[in-house]
């Protein structure tokens, strides 16, 4: 081979590593280790949600709220948050002011909110809002404060519908105006001049608000009755953008000069350049030429390779060699051809030679394709070594190596949990198939699948991991498998090699409790005999928890959808994910309140001091569930009957209780039975945890009131329940409680179960 055909050949090898470049990762836009999204938005440095060092300083904090939205909301202190942007902007939600009359000229309702950022790195943009007030016997003031002072209005009035048109904001129906620049608060009147009496046909109401300057064209309906996003109190809201800089308060407003100076607060990353913010106050950061990512992140700004990204329109020509340089590329002509190898030059010639043609074409042909096969076994290679240290990261990331030293300790007292592989989870889910899909929740999905031994198991795939809390999780996960009690559901292992850990649990093939009892097709589908012994197996499993595992575990989300059911209605309690263990000198825990509205113990809705009644409360929910047939809340019940705790405590009171039982309940059920299981729920409901009973009081009165179905003579020999019942003697009718005292720390100890 000449050594023309050498030069060619590797002329043609570079361009194939120019068309096959290696797979580069996405730019970071949040600190290591920090929340980069919230439900659909991404939340860019200096911005930031949870830890300190998450956000720049408080003026970025920003919070994500899982617990009452779903998806997720984002808040910056009280206002909705609908857009980040790294360009010094932010899109809230703002309330509208409004001010009603009735056809007699009465003043029926309305509002004047305010709007306040006490966040001095934050004004509202005079570029992006604009002041709009819509009515037709109008006139409405604004008045903006902090940073600068002013006032402006607008005046209208206008007799005939047919006057108006849609789309127009000049002064009939609508009007807009321009507001100053570099203000953080301001306030809106809206007045009527003949209280809309003369135009309350098709125009009640006037209303006016600072919203985005292009979000809102008129419509004539507006005036009968402007609607937009509503909260939860029924006021409308509409978008406002806010300007946001650097070094901006109202002491202080750094220009990039000063702010250079100062290495240790200086806001920009390596490869920025830093320059005048939206508003003009303080200074904003942005990637130098030829990079690209997040510029207030350290290393945030990264080099574009011009190259790469997009082979038919680099700086260079499709036929010269592109070679990426940081921040720039370098365009030149191959060996044996001439010319400067810029789009805008004359381009690159081959320099005359005679030139080989066939030997040419035969030995690029063997080139592509020695390239092309070695190019595809180095991706290859390269995507499983990448796999494989990826499951390794997460494996330690997840407490992998902690749970095996668990593990170790405990080998040989009980059943170990298994570590499942990501291949055998994938394996026994088909690939995490839809078909296989038995449940979704708030904190993930679960999955049905079958291991190689033929076992069925339901695997919980959650959305989300708590970095901070994987010494907890990895303590809990060997506690749980620990648990030996036919009542609850067995966790028999994890895999830690994805992203967020997987749970594996035994399968329970009958559904819930819930669907048995609510489901359309299913009402009534349970006898009252199963009824008693469900709540009893549930009592029990609850009380083993409270009172025998060590240390004690409180459930904390116990509700008829987390109560699984087998074949034989066998009872089969799940979904430890809100659990807590609570160490053996404590009663109680300070915790963020998590949980199910509608089974919520109230005390600890108000207090966050979670204890053992917290399930009391719960496990009495779920019994009146069984007593009534209903569900624990339904917003299309009358108001009163929305709360089924509520509504059957007042019924109770009212004694009209037995009105709101099921009717197989009724059919099956003895009076004294029903009674008593009643005024146990009553007891379990009470608003005051130190007066409700222990979880195994409940237990023990249940199985004496199942015992007393089979043997109906006990209640009129007491004498002789002592000796038929285990363990402690029970008073079938003594409604006495054990109270706690509340501590606010705790320690998490190796589990010591003796198994059931």
């Amino acid at each position: 081979m000449g050594p023309l055909m050498e030069l060619n050949l590797l002329f043609y090898f570079l361009l194939l590593i120019q068309l096959f470049p290696a797979p580069t990762s996405a730019f970071p836009i949040a600190k290591t280790g920090c929340q980069d999204t919230c439900g659909n938005l991404s939340v860019p440095y200096p911005f930031g949600i949870g830890q300190s060092n998450c956000y720049r300083d408080l003026s970025f904090e920003v919070i994500c709220n899982d617990t009452h939205y779903n998806p997720p909301k984002l808040f910056s202190g009280s206002f909705e948050v609908l857009n980040l942007s790294l360009q010094g902007q932010q899109r809230v939600l703002d309330y509208v002011s409004r001010d009603c009359y009735n056809s007699q000229g009465n003043w029926t309702s309305g509002n004047s909110p305010y709007f306040n950022l006490y966040n001095n790195s934050f004004s509202i943009s005079d570029t992006e809002n604009k002041f709009t007030a819509i009515g037709c016997d109008t006139y409405a003031y604004i008045y903006g404060a902090r940073g600068k002072n002013f006032g402006s209005g607008c005046i209208m009035s206008c007799t005939n519908k047919e006057d108006l048109l849609n789309g127009s904001c000049t002064g009939i129906g609508c009007c807009q105006i321009s507001i100053p620049k570099g203000f953080r608060y301001f306030s809106i009147n809206v007045e009527s001049y003949n209280n809309h009496s003369f135009v309350y046909n098709f125009n009640p109401c006037s209303y006016a608000f600072v919203a985005e300057s292009n979000w809102y064209n008129f419509s004539i309906s507006d005036l009968l009755n402007f609607t937009n996003e509503m909260d939860e109190t029924g006021f409308a809201r509409v978008p406002l953008v806010l300007d946001w800089a650097i070094n901006w308060t109202s002491q202080s407003n750094k220009s990039c000069e000063e702010a250079t100076k100062d290495k240790n607060s200086y806001a920009c990353g390596i490869n920025s350049i830093c320059g005048v913010s939206k508003n003009g106050l303080g200074y904003s950061c942005n990637c130098s030429q030829g990079y690209r990512g997040n510029p207030y992140l350290q290393d945030g700004c990264q080099d574009i390779n011009e190259c790469a990204d997009d082979p038919n329109n680099t700086p260079c020509t499709y036929s010269y060699l592109c070679t990426n340089l940081p921040g720039t590329c370098n365009c030149s002509c191959p060996q044996g051809y001439q010319g400067d190898g810029r789009k805008t030059g004359s381009g690159c010639t081959p320099i005359p030679k005679h030139f080989p043609i066939i030997p040419v074409i035969v030995g690029i042909g063997l080139g592509f394709l020695i390239v092309l096969i070695g190019s595809l076994l180095g991706l290859c290679a390269h995507q499983k070594r990448k796999l494989s240290k990826l499951k390794e990261r997460f494996f330690k990331q997840n407490g992998g190596l902690l749970l095996k030293q668990q593990l170790s300790l405990h080998q040989g007292s009980t059943e170990s949990a298994k570590i499942f592989t990501v291949e055998e989870l994938k394996k026994a889910t088909d690939n995490y198939a839809e078909n296989k899909i038995i449940g979704r929740g708030g904190f993930g999905t679960v999955y049905k699948g079958i291991l190689p031994d033929n076992r069925m198991v339901a695997i919980k795939k959650s959305k989300l991991v708590d970095e901070s809390q994987i010494e907890q999780f990895i303590n809990e996960v060997v506690i749980l498998t620990q648990i030996n009690h036919r009542n609850v559901v067995k966790l028999l292992g994890c895999c830690l090699e994805e992203e967020v850990p997987l749970l594996v649990y035994e399968f329970v093939n009958n559904n819930t409790l819930s669907h048995h009892i609510h489901d359309e097709e299913r009402k009534s589908s349970i006898s009252w005999e199963d009824r008693l012994r469900i709540a009893t197996e549930t009592a029990e499993a609850l009380a083993y928890l409270h009172s025998a595992a060590s240390p004690p575990i409180i459930h904390r989300d116990i509700k008829s959808t987390n109560i699984l059911l087998d074949a034989n209605f066998t009872t089969k309690v799940a979904d430890f994910g809100c659990s807590r263990l609570v160490p053996v000198d404590k009663t109680q825990l300070s915790t963020l309140v998590q949980g199910t509205l509608g089974y919520l113990d109230p005390e600890y809705f108000h207090s966050s001091q979670l204890t053992e009644k917290s399930d009391v409360y719960s496990f009495g929910v779920v019994l009146v569930e069984l007593l009534t047939g209903k569900i624990a809340l339904c917003f299309d019940r009358p108001e009163d009957e929305r709360n089924l705790a509520m509504h059957f405590v007042t019924s109770m009171k009212d004694n009209n209780a037995w009105k709101i039982l099921e009717n197989r309940v009724l059919k099956e059920g003895s009076e004294e039975q029903i009674n008593e299981v009643m005024e146990l729920a009553r007891r379990c409901l009470r608003v005051r945890g130190e007066e409700r009973p222990m979880m195994k009081e409940v237990a023990m009165e249940l199985e004496g009131l199942r015992r007393y179905a089979k043997h109906p003579w006990v209640l009129q020999n007491p004498e002789e329940v002592e000796s038929l019942l285990p363990g402690e003697p029970v008073d079938l009718h003594s409604h006495n409680s054990i109270g706690y005292d509340s501590l606010r720390s705790r320690e998490i100890k190796p589990l010591e179960i003796d198994g059931r």
